[in-house]
Formats: C-alpha cells, structure tokens, sequence
C-alpha cells in the first residue's frame, strides 16, 4: 500500500506536499503578501520532480514578477495583475504603480492528504491598485497520481472568479492592447533558467512555431543544471474549458517560449478581450504534469489518454 502524500501547512506563510515514498517535496504553495510593484498573489514554488529537481524559477533577473506556477491577469480593466512594467500600445512597457494590483488570500476550505491526493482549496479576492474589490476566486489545487514507476505526478488547478464590480471585467493581454504575439494571461509557468533553449512540444507539431496555437494540450522539456537528466512538464486544458460558463466559445491559445526563457500560459485573452459579466462566473481548470526524462509526445499522449479527467 502507498503511502498517503504528507501536506504541512505553516499558517501566514505556505502549505508544502511531500511524497513520502521519495522523500521530495513536490510543491510549495505560498500565499503569504509580497512586493507591491510584483503585483502580489499566491504562487507554487518550488515544484519538483519526483527526483527532486526544481522545475520552476522564482524572482528571476529578468521580471521579478515571474514566480514558479501562478495565476495572472495581464490586462484586466485598465489593471495590471501581472506585475512590473504595464504594456502601452505606442510607448512599450512603462512603469506605472497605479496600475499594479493584487489578488489578496482570504481563507482556506480544505487543506487535506487521502486516498491518494492533497488538496488545497483557497478563497481569493482580487484588487486593482486602489484596494477596491473587482473580484472574488474559489480556487482549487489538486496534487494525484504519483506514479514511481513513470516517474511522475500531476496536478490540477481549478479557479472560479466571480466578477464583484458593477460594469463587466474585461480580461486582456499585450497583444489585445497592440503589442504582437505577447497574449499572457492566466496560469502562467517560469521554468527553471536551464530550460531556455528546451524542447516544445505539442499534438501535431513542435518548437516555438506552436506560439498562439490551439490544442488540447502542450509540453516543454528542458535539461538540469547541476543534475544529470532531463525534465517534461505538460499542461492540458480540462475537456470543457473553452464551451462552457461565462464567455461562451472563447478558444484559448498557448503562449509559449523557449527563448529567452521557458514559460507557458493557455491564454484566457491572447487576440480578443473576454468580457465578464457582473455577477458571472469564470471557471478555467487545467493538468500539470511534471515528469522525470525527456518524455516524446507519444509518451505524453498515452499518459494523458490513460490518466482520463
């Protein structure tokens, strides 16, 4: 019998879950505030193989805001839920702290090991600069099958926010503000630095080509720093994602690089704004899979059709 996963939380600041059978702690959830101009919010940092290699960055030099696995809202209304620098179509990024909001913890439902998984079901509210309430998120994270055998284990991420102002939300990215092929919004994952340069992967193609493609799912392995051996991580939409809830048929698209960093993000708004109404409710949710070795996408996709939603 398999151990049940170990999940520690230490109140105001994380809540970690740790494979007992190897010992590593496959992810770190915190959610304690941090630097304004960074546009606080909860992140995952690190998350781990079952190995044990790290394959998210935190702080990187590059944008400070980039934190392991988070979720993010680039251009929401006029705010900048991202952090740093906010895109001005004809001016590029310029620094403007009276865009940079937050999405602020309030409580946690569950936070729970058994039968196999952990669970972290948090409450959020979200916050332009000026502290008003825009939105409220019942969020939920889900660590399952740990399999030693493959070498892997996923996680899902399930948010619903409800639009709390009076005019509707209006969900954006830099390209919807004019810039080209910049479409991050929503989960938004930093691979480690060593991953620039890593292979993209997807259903029917691979390489940075797959930048505001459509598919059900895409995948980016990279090689360890300090360690032998490669990494695969996989993200795939949940089967209703795009036809079901606020917004009706609203057909994500990937953003993804490999260079000059390694990141992923289906996008909520990569060439048209999604309007929220007030009082709706958007719900996204989406698989992580992190993997040990250089998984090709005929592993990928035997995994993803034997581990069914």
């Amino acid at each position: 019998m398999t151990a049940e996963l170990r999940l520690v939380h230490v109140h105001g600041d994380r809540v970690t879950v740790t494979d007992p059978g190897t010992g590593v702690e496959l992810l770190s959830y915190v959610y304690r505030p941090e630097a304004a101009w960074e546009a606080p919010k909860p992140y995952i940092h690190p998350l781990r193989t079952l190995a044990g290699d790290v394959v998210t960055d935190y702080r990187p030099h590059d944008h400070r805001w980039h934190k392991g696995l988070s979720l993010t809202a680039s251009h929401l209304s006029g705010a900048n839920l991202w952090g740093g620098n906010s895109y001005v179509h004809g001016e590029g990024y310029l620094e403007l702290p009276e865009r940079v909001g937050s999405m602020a913890h309030v409580g946690f439902d569950e936070v729970a090991a058994g039968a196999g998984r952990a669970v972290i079901a948090e409450r959020l509210t979200w916050h332009p600069a000026g502290g008003e309430l825009w939105a409220e998120e019942a969020r939920r994270v889900e660590v399952h099958d740990v399999e030693h055998d493959s070498g892997s284990w996923a996680l899902t991420w399930t948010s619903a926010v409800t639009n709390r102002r009076a005019e509707p939300l209006r969900f954006g990215s830099p390209t919807t503000a004019g810039r080209e092929m910049a479409g991050y919004t929503g989960l938004f994952w930093r691979g480690p630095r060593a991953f620039r340069d890593g292979r993209i992967i997807g259903p029917e193609g691979e390489g940075p080509g797959l930048m505001a493609s459509q598919s059900p799912w895409l995948a980016l392995s990279g090689e360890h720093d300090g360690a032998d051996g490669h990494a695969t991580v996989v993200f795939e939409h949940a089967p209703g994602n795009d036809h079901t809830g606020a917004g009706g048929s609203h057909p994500a698209h990937w953003f993804v690089r490999n260079e000059p960093f390694a990141g992923i993000a289906p996008s909520w708004a990569f060439f048209d704004e999604l309007e929220l109404a007030p009082g709706a409710t958007l719900t996204r949710a989406y698989r992580v899979v992190v993997a040990d070795g250089a998984w090709e996408r005929e592993e990928i996709a035997k995994y993803l059709r034997t581990h069914p939603w």
